[in-house]
């Protein structure tokens, strides 16, 4: 039905399409807005940068309506992704703080409309996904950069970030946070856990195209990138990593098990080996990793599970549908549970902030859909002969697994910053793995 009222659509407008220079190129304008949305993302404030999402969808939808041969086309986990989006919008009706609800919704909105404009681009634009996952790794290289200086600044703190009633001076770690807004050492890291992937598959794809010098700058900038995550003290993106490293090991293995099986290893041991000298030698890192086994010992893991009690008694009493999405709506109803002196704006984990916001329905779907992207993904991993494929797909899946793992104990995810390279890898994995054309 809507295909076909897009060719009418189409059909009517042929003549305005065939004279307006601004339709012929307006895949070009996509583009730039979709690249503004990532360079936005490291210095604007989050109103701004989806401002700019919201001109992205605006230039679809007007591509779709006047460009000849577009359509609509939908994959198994789009279904879900669909389903997700009907129980948000029913959540939304039913809200007893709709205005509060309604800002949180116009913010899913955006994120899955931006979604759905990276699919309907790439869809005929495939050969742009290395330049667009470059452009997200000179985003996340320049917070690096920045992040990286700040710790020679030791800038301090703008907040409470650490607890550090039980430290010792040497073990206090200058948490850096970059240029993010709201400036935050835990965005920082959940966007570097987003974004490093991309820099480690581009040097991969690089190498794979024998262009030695990219693919050994994109290695030295990922490095740089992986230290100054250490540098936020986010202990969340440190396990993000871990699943980072854990990924690319696993799809290497694919190439490397059989011919180069002593290399690898050797690899993998020598990882290890420098993972654990510098958690011996630096005191502050061994504080903060060691500070995550301190169950309540610790004031930020005890301000977690007070906040998950709380959260979970919240979904117990609105598990069908929820309260309504956004953090605005979230604080007003969960301070009716809260503990005294424990405020907070999110449930600070993905998939019981979903289940309190939209209920139980949207949670399934939302779940269902990661299960059956992961799956489609991890079979054409498998299957595919084609290397840049391989390496395009494991990189989005890589940094989709990375940021749903960080999510489970942070709230970072709802951030725009991370939303928008997200869902662009989500896109980027749809793209590969539905289309035939296999020209990258």
């Amino acid at each position: 039905m809507f295909n076909n009222i897009l060719k009418f659509t189409q059909e009517k407008s042929k003549y305005l399409y065939e004279n307006s220079l601004f339709l012929q190129h307006i895949d070009k304008l996509i583009l730039v807005s979709i690249i503004a949305v990532f360079l936005a993302s490291t210095v604007m404030s989050s109103d701004v940068i989806g401002f700019i999402a919201l001109i992205t969808v605006f230039l679809t939808v007007i591509k779709i309506l006047t460009k000849p041969e577009e359509r609509l086309s939908s994959c198994g986990f789009e279904l879900w992704l669909l389903t997700y989006f009907m129980f948000v919008i029913i959540s939304l009706a039913g809200s007893t703080l709709f205005h509060l609800s309604l800002k949180g919704f116009l913010k899913t909105f955006t994120y899955l409309g931006f979604y759905f404009s990276m699919v309907q681009y790439l869809k005929n634009n495939k050969s742009k996904i290395p330049f667009i996952l470059s452009a997200i790794g000179v985003c996340v290289s320049f917070e690096a950069v920045a992040g990286f200086l700040q710790n020679f600044a030791h800038v301090e703190e703008i907040s409470t970030w650490q607890d550090v009633s039980k430290l010792n001076p040497e073990e206090v770690m200058t948490r850096v946070y970059g240029t993010l807004k709201p400036y935050n050492p835990n965005l920082l890291g959940g966007y570097f856990v987003a974004g490093i992937p991309a820099i480690y598959g581009m040097a991969a794809y690089f190498l794979n195209d024998k262009k030695y010098r990219f693919a050994s700058g994109s290695l030295v900038l990922a490095f740089l990138s992986t230290l100054t995550l250490f540098l936020t003290g986010c202990r969340g993106s440190y396990i993000g990593m871990l699943v980072i490293i854990t990924g690319m090991f696993a799809v290497s293995a694919k190439y490397l098990w059989e011919n180069y099986k002593q290399i690898y290893l050797s690899v993998a041991g020598g990882v290890i080996a420098f993972a654990t000298a510098a958690l011996l030698l630096v005191s502050s890192l061994r504080a903060r990793v060691l500070s995550i086994f301190a169950m309540r010992q610790d004031s930020s893991n005890s301000f977690r599970f007070n906040v998950y009690n709380s959260s979970v008694e919240m979904f117990k009493d609105n598990w069908l549908l929820g309260i309504g999405v956004g953090n605005q709506n979230f604080r007003e109803i969960y301070g009716l549970y809260m503990k005294t002196g424990f405020d907070a704006l999110s449930a600070y984990n993905i998939f019981l902030e979903i289940g309190v916001e939209s209920g139980i329905f949207a949670l399934t779907a939302f779940v269902g859909f990661l299960i059956t992207l992961i799956k489609n993904a991890v079979k054409f991993i498998l299957k595919s002969s084609n290397t840049k494929d391989v390496i395009i797909v494991s990189t989005a899946l890589i940094s989709i697994c990375a940021v749903c793992i960080h999510g489970l104990v942070d709230t970072v995810f709802f951030r725009p910053q991370i939303q928008f390279v997200f869902w662009t890898m989500v896109a980027v994995a749809r793209t590969v793995i539905f289309t035939t054309d296999n020209r990258l």
